[in-house]
């Protein structure tokens, strides 16, 4: 696979990464099987996708807990990320900055991983009562201790403001200068595909022009994009989708003239002899925004993991690209 340097500390990575967290949490719970997500990670490791990305959170613990199992074979083939800030509670999530809070929760993870160092730690969500200086403050003593290669943030949470033509990553910025000048900022870890393409607007042109890498997250849109879904299928209550306004029924059949058009250029490139789906299409696009970018597609199951870094290989067209252009806006059912 193709590696993509991102970031102040010249991470190396596979272009296409691996989202750890459907494996245990947000995503169908009846479908989880432990086995199953252990050898996802390893056929992922096989093609290339170097990236891990888990956080203390998911599970809570046992995400971290399950990639542990697989770097235990394969650390040095593996570019693990983890995340920092947020606690989950019986029925709520809260936000921990607190310096000795952080330090202790890498312990933690670090134990978890069954790693030495942890090579990209991302604060998850800010305190807000806690400056968020401090909070990166310590992280920076982290990595001043051996325990973390280097930094990221992940983007205030966006979705849940989302409206047509507003700078949605605004509050994210603000924070991104705020801890540059406490320590350099490797990553930033934000949702970004062909129905949720907002970070292009402000966040992405900010990372670029400061060598910031960037991490698509849900490049294949909560797995709409893949053309896998069928409308009115319904989800388990633990699903996120269950409760997500673009996955009623209603708008998810609205928003089938997105699948369609990535059908279209993948039917294209698979009449020249190698398959292409269209959630490699999706996953084209993300890499296509800039050498800075990685998507991180999230999965549990050892094809998909298979076909996600295949998407690496894929090279969209001039033509192919104003199509996606061309797409209609996604719609939710607050539209």
């Amino acid at each position: 696979m193709e590696r993509r340097t991102i970031g102040a500390a010249a991470l190396e990575v596979g272009a296409v990464g691996l989202g750890c967290m459907p494996m245990s949490w947000a995503y169908s719970g009846s479908r989880q099987r432990g086995d199953e997500s252990l050898r996802t990670v390893h056929t992922a490791l096989d093609r290339g996708a170097t990236l891990l990305d888990t956080a203390d959170m998911y599970g809570p613990f046992t995400n971290e807990l399950l990639v542990g199992r697989a770097l235990k074979e394969r650390r040095s083939e593996a570019f693990v990320s983890t995340k920092v800030g947020l606690l989950v509670g019986e029925q709520h999530i809260v936000a921990n900055g607190r310096p000795g809070y952080v330090k202790r929760a890498c312990d933690a993870s670090l134990r978890r991983l069954q790693t030495d160092v942890i090579d990209l730690y991302q604060l998850h969500r800010a305190d807000p009562e806690i400056p968020v200086e401090e909070t990166w403050g310590a992280m920076a003593d982290l990595v001043s201790a051996g325990k973390v290669r280097a930094l990221g943030l992940c983007a205030v949470g966006a979705r849940s403001h989302r409206r047509s033509g507003a700078r949605l990553h605004d509050g994210t910025i603000r924070q991104l200068e705020r801890v540059q000048q406490v320590f350099p900022v490797s990553t930033v870890e934000a949702e970004l595909s062909v129905w949720s393409p907002e970070a292009l607007e402000g966040l992405l042109p900010w990372c670029e022009a400061r060598g910031v890498g960037f991490l698509a997250a849900m490049p294949l849109g909560n797995g709409f994009l893949t053309g896998t879904l069928t409308p009115g299928e319904g989800f388990e209550p633990d699903d996120v989708r269950a409760r997500h306004p673009r996955f009623t029924a209603e708008m998810m059949a609205a928003n089938q003239p997105i699948v369609a058009g990535l059908r279209r250029i993948a039917a294209r490139h698979s009449a020249q002899g190698t398959d292409v789906t269209p959630a490699q299409v999706a996953l084209a696009w993300v890499l296509a925004r800039g050498r800075h970018v990685v998507p991180v597609p999230g999965t549990k199951r050892e094809c998909w993991a298979a076909e996600n870094a295949g998407a690496a290989g894929l090279r969209l067209t001039t033509e192919d690209l104003a199509e996606v252009a061309g797409l209609p806006s996604a719609r939710g059912s607050w539209d």
